[in-house]
């Protein structure tokens, strides 16, 4: 069993009863405290969005595999959302099994992956990726795409409007990208994961009240 809690931005923390893994946890670049959990599993989808924290049990900022706690890790290059396919891959995103679970975790990214990307990435049960768009990240339209590309059973959106958050630039609302993904929706403060079959059968967005 595992839950998932939203801190803002790009930002999650996955916990089982004997580890945690947070990704993205620099708040402090939108006006909120980083995230320095003692003994956490620390990922970051860009090197800028990852903090130096003494007390992690392991700082994860690009591609590679990685098995620590309860989490095996692997990290796929990716096209951040403003650079052209000339440029070097600088994005990170991450395929985290946990519980016989497998979680995918987007950052800034293009809105296209190739095949190498989707087969790295595989079969996945839960998605995590921003939506807010407006230039800085997937808008609602390109994370939908994404969504119907990797085929998840549950959807989590991230990285949207909140007035307690300040961003580079104005987000859209989540509500923007629940209409165009158009699935049935639910809300809750902690998303609780008891095993795969627990999951839903269709395609489903949970949204992730901050805390």
């Amino acid at each position: 069993m595992f839950e998932i809690e939203y801190k803002g931005a790009n930002t999650v923390v996955i916990s089982t009863k004997k580890a945690t893994l947070v990704s993205d946890p620099k708040l402090s670049l939108v006006g909120l405290k980083d995230m320095k959990l003692k003994d956490a599993v620390e990922v970051a989808t860009e090197t800028r969005f990852s903090v130096t924290n003494p007390d992690a049990r392991l700082e994860i900022d690009g591609p590679g595999e990685y098995g620590v706690a309860d989490f095996d890790i692997t990290g796929i290059a990716a096209q951040r959302h403003l650079d052209t396919e000339k440029d070097e891959f600088l994005s990170t995103m991450y395929r985290i099994e946990v519980g016989g679970v497998r979680i995918g975790l987007l950052g800034n990214i293009y809105e296209k992956l190739s095949e190498d990307q989707l087969e790295a990435l595989g079969v996945i049960d839960i998605l995590v990726l921003p939506v807010g768009g407006n230039g800085y990240t997937l808008d609602a339209t390109g994370a939908a795409g994404l969504v119907r590309q990797i085929d998840p059973q549950v959807v989590i959106p991230v990285h949207y409007a909140d007035d307690g958050i300040n961003y580079e630039v104005p987000q859209d609302t989540v509500d923007t990208f629940t209409a165009e993904l158009g699935v049935p929706v639910e809300t809750t403060a902690k998303y609780k994961v008891k095993q795969a079959i627990s999951l839903p059968s269709t395609l489903t967005t949970v949204v992730l009240t901050r805390s």
